[in-house]
């Protein structure tokens, strides 16, 4: 078991984390949003499997650019990002960047992997975040992708009778993580501080060569050092925890 991994000062230290897996809609969303929490623990010897809903084929305007190429390629720079990181598992499930709605069928893949690898915390995208400081829209498949998260805490992953199929032709036990980490963008919640692992988000944010520049890695620097100020970290993410594990 793994105890001391987040901050005891910004949370009890009672949750007990092996496993974790992260839902999110493409590749590079992870790397802005939770990298160096991933590094952090990675370190700490907690197993990470990224599950990227989307295949990130729609992310370019180059008219010389085709979605089958596309597609290829933001594949293998989520692969090398999650190598730096130290993330042992990523998983694809391949629908349509730009088209993600949380239907029955995404709704089951999602439910699919978690009960397969069986997180002790599930991180994924705020569905409730639509306008960010006056300045970001957020993406449709960013909110599709977080509810369909949600969606899997209650009932999709957890409850033997939906999907039953999953239980009955694939084996796959009902599971529910003890705890939903929900991207918090710096919106108050729960701050773990990155800054020694800062430079390796970085380097990870790096690989997404096809979507990034100087400006994207100013802003995302910019980002952690705004987050970890008021909580006197030099650089650090947040998230807004629900413990699952708790009767209410």
């Amino acid at each position: 078991m793994r105890r001391g991994i987040l901050d005891p000062v910004k949370l009890e230290t009672d949750l007990e984390i092996e496993r974790a897996l992260v839902v999110y809609a493409h590749p590079d969303d992870a790397e802005f949003g939770l990298a160096g929490t991933m590094a952090k623990w990675a370190r700490a010897g907690v197993e990470i499997t990224y599950c990227m809903v989307t295949n990130g084929a729609s992310g370019s305007s180059d008219p010389n650019m085709t979605r089958e190429r596309l597609k290829a390629i933001r594949e293998a720079e989520q692969r090398e990002a999650a190598e730096i990181l130290g993330v042992k598992h990523c998983v694809f499930l391949g629908h349509e960047d730009g088209y993600l709605y949380p239907t029955l069928e995404v709704r089951r893949d999602v439910a699919r992997q978690i009960r397969i690898h069986r997180p002790d915390v599930l991180f994924a995208q705020d569905p409730s975040m639509r306008i960010a400081r006056d300045f970001y829209v957020n993406h449709p498949d960013h909110m599709a992708a977080g509810e369909v998260a949600l969606r899997s805490i209650n009932p999709d992953a957890s409850t033997r009778l939906m999907f039953p199929e999953l239980w009955t032709e694939e084996h796959l036990e009902p599971h529910k993580p003890k705890a939903l980490f929900l991207q918090a963008f710096g919106e108050g919640g729960t701050v773990i501080d990155i800054s020694d692992v800062l430079e390796i988000k970085i380097k990870a944010l790096r690989a997404h060569r096809s979507q990034l520049g100087e400006s994207e890695e100013r802003l995302v620097r910019e980002f952690a050092r705004r987050t970890g100020e008021p909580a006197g970290y030099a650089a650090a993410e947040s998230f807004r925890v629900v413990r699952l594990d708790r009767a209410p």
